[in-house]
């Protein structure tokens, strides 16, 4: 099943997204974190706006998770530099077709495209073998990172969560058996110039540290809240962007995240 939020000419909701060639909206009661009870309205998705699939407390990210991409920004080899754990704010949360803004103060900003999932109940010190009982579905997130501020302050706070750095979408996918985590394609589109280029080519099963793994390590920290997401990596291939690019990133089994880039 995909679960959407959707913006619609009555307001917002929750909605089951179905269809192939042409999609459907169908408004559900509450919220995807209890059984999807359809309320009866449906609208065309081209008659409504995708709206970022959930509103989480927080977005906690594993840094440096593929070895190709630590090469790539860090010039040191993944044994150097092992996976570490960041948050980025609720306010970098954008969704589909919304612009990723850059300020002036950035001047190298790259996408990074992720595989996250959404997390479906509070959650603590999760069992790596259990990581499926707490998880709501899948989602795509860009991890939009401003290189320079990243390596001139240290930290990744900044760099990582200003607005509109966190670009999450198209819907999530909660059969979590569509995808097979060690064999599921990540591939990401820039066009700039009116030239669209793929920059991303990679494969899930490139992460160094799995699923589970990942979860069992962020909830022994911090507590997890439905609807928080969780991404898991960003492999090489990552590219600057400037005021004018589009960028799509595209996971086989969810579909793909799409947003301008502007100046802010």
């Amino acid at each position: 099943m995909r679960l959407g939020r959707i913006a619609h000419p009555e307001g917002i909701c929750f909605a089951i997204i179905e269809g192939e060639d042409e999609l459907v909206a169908k408004e559900i009661a509450d919220t995807p974190f209890t059984t999807p009870k359809p309320t009866g309205r449906e609208w065309k998705l081209d008659e409504v706006r995708l709206l970022a699939p959930t509103l989480p407390t927080k977005v906690v990210a594993l840094g440096r998770n593929y070895a190709d991409h630590v090469a790539e920004v860090f010039k040191k080899s993944a044994e150097h530099l092992p996976p570490t754990i960041f948050v980025k704010p609720s306010t970098a949360v954008i969704g589909p077709g919304n612009p990723i803004k850059i300020p002036d103060f950035a001047t190298r900003v790259e996408f990074e495209g992720e595989l996250a999932v959404v997390i479906s109940k509070p959650s603590k010190n999760i069992k790596a073998e259990n990581w499926r009982d707490h998880v709501l579905g899948y989602t795509i997130c860009n991890d939009v990172s401003s290189r320079d501020l990243q390596f001139s302050d240290g930290q990744w706070a900044r760099a990582k969560g200003i607005d509109t750095f966190c670009p999450l979408g198209p819907w999530i996918e909660t059969d979590l058996d569509t995808l097979d985590l060690d064999n599921t394609k990540i591939n990401a589109y820039l066009t700039h110039e009116g030239q669209r280029e793929q920059k991303q080519d990679s494969n899930t099963n490139q992460m160094i540290v799995k699923m589970g793994g990942i979860l069992e390590e962020i909830s022994a920290s911090m507590t997890l809240l439905p609807g928080d997401v969780i991404t898991t990596g960003s492999p090489a291939g990552t590219a600057p962007m400037t005021p004018g690019d589009h960028i799509e990133i595209e996971i086989s089994g969810i579909g793909s995240l799409s947003n301008p880039i502007a100046r802010a």
